[in-house]
């Protein structure tokens, strides 16, 4: 584990001089008194680590001195080899690009190392598409990554579903995610009140230029990662726009999760009410509409009732008694029960002998893989 560390801290030092003991205990997730340790250390085996005081100063190596690939170890050479996506490279237009830097990384290698690390490539695939999702590549998308490369800032007319193109506008584009097959554009917005940074589909980019002035500075405290994985929290909750009063048993509490929005779930089971005397708690689940909430309750069968609201309520008992009468008549392999006397419902037939309504066959506000329909963004 040390071991690992001093060649970690040595590599930090190589990309990044100047790092303070603090800095190096952040990136290395340990303490001063250990950063200080680690340097010392280095020093004994020979890497030419100096230590600078003031305002600019910190660890640095020796002028000239570099560390060499030859000391990896086949693990991290094998991992080197996963951290590119091919599809992804190929929409960018950089797999050229890619396939030169793994032939230059293979020369640099020892022989021993080429071997386990081209092997991986062979053992491991990223598919990012969705199921039941053809994949397409924007038109525009390697021109957008070559700007986002020169940190020059675009000018666009945005799409959406049954619009016209709205008018052009300028944006400084900061990052570009790939989510289920689907490109997005993270950029920031000249002048925008409030937060500036906004959020497009790359494939409803139309009509994309890059003007001549377009040079801008990038914020060096962005960090994209934590962007998406905030935004993408916040679109998700954006879609629940309403409210349905559920009882749970046991078995319906622990499969919620499952079959609706997994945060929702954990949001609601964490403020249920305590448990009746049968173990059944009463809980208040944010859906996105009540076409959904039908699809995905529906699916937990007796184990959740639905209080309210009335509607939906009133829609589960006709599905209930839809889904009993379809069962309750004989069929032509169930004349007879498995013990050769009548069926399990004996022929009886609801009251009303109702058919299944529009959520018996197919619910409604399901993806064919079976989980909870999404509006698209």
């Amino acid at each position: 584990m040390r071991a690992a560390r001093l060649i970690r801290m040595a590599l930090l030092l190589q990309s990044t001089p100047g790092l303070t003991a603090a800095e190096l205990a952040g990136e290395l997730g340990v303490s001063e008194r250990t950063v200080i340790r680690d340097v010392q250390a280095l020093q004994e085996a020979g890497i030419p680590v100096r230590s600078e005081r003031g305002r600019a100063g910190g660890y640095r190596l020796a002028p000239g001195h570099r560390t060499r690939l030859t000391t990896l170890h086949p693990t991290e050479a094998e991992t080197l080899y996963l951290s590119g996506l091919p599809s992804a490279l190929r929409d960018l237009g950089l797999s050229d690009a890619a396939g030169t830097a793994r032939l230059k990384l293979s020369a640099t290698l020892l022989p021993s190392l080429r071997a386990a690390a081209e092997s991986s490539a062979r053992r491991f695939h990223l598919d990012a598409p969705a199921w039941f999702r053809e994949p397409s590549t924007p038109e525009l998308l390697p021109e957008l990554a070559r700007a986002l490369w020169a940190d020059r800032a675009v000018e666009f007319a945005y799409t959406r579903p049954g619009r016209e193109p709205g008018a052009a506008r300028r944006v400084e584009p900061y990052g570009l995610v790939l989510k289920a097959g689907v490109w997005y554009l993270v950029g920031r917005v000249p002048g925008a009140a409030g937060t500036a940074f906004r959020t497009y589909r790359a494939d409803r980019i139309a009509v994309l230029d890059t003007p001549v002035d377009g040079a801008f500075t990038r914020d060096p405290s962005f960090d994209l990662a934590a962007y998406w994985q905030e935004h993408s929290a916040r679109f998700a909750l954006s879609l629940l726009r309403a409210t349905v009063t559920v009882r749970l048993t046991p078995a319906g509490a622990r499969r919620l999760p499952e079959v609706t929005d997994r945060a929702a779930a954990g949001r609601a089971l964490a403020a249920a009410s305590l448990p009746d005397a049968v173990g059944r708690v009463t809980l208040e689940l944010a859906v996105e509409s009540e076409e959904i909430a039908f699809a995905e309750l529906a699916s937990l069968g007796a184990d959740a009732e639905v209080l309210a609201p009335p509607a939906l309520r009133a829609r589960l008992a006709r599905h209930a008694r839809a889904f009993a009468a379809l069962y309750s008549e004989a069929g032509p392999d169930d004349e007879a029960g498995p013990d050769g006397g009548a069926g399990p419902d004996d022929g009886a037939r609801p009251d009303d002998g109702a058919r299944p309504d529009d959520g018996a066959a197919g619910a409604p506000g399901r993806r064919p893989d079976g989980g909870p329909a999404g509006r698209q963004r």
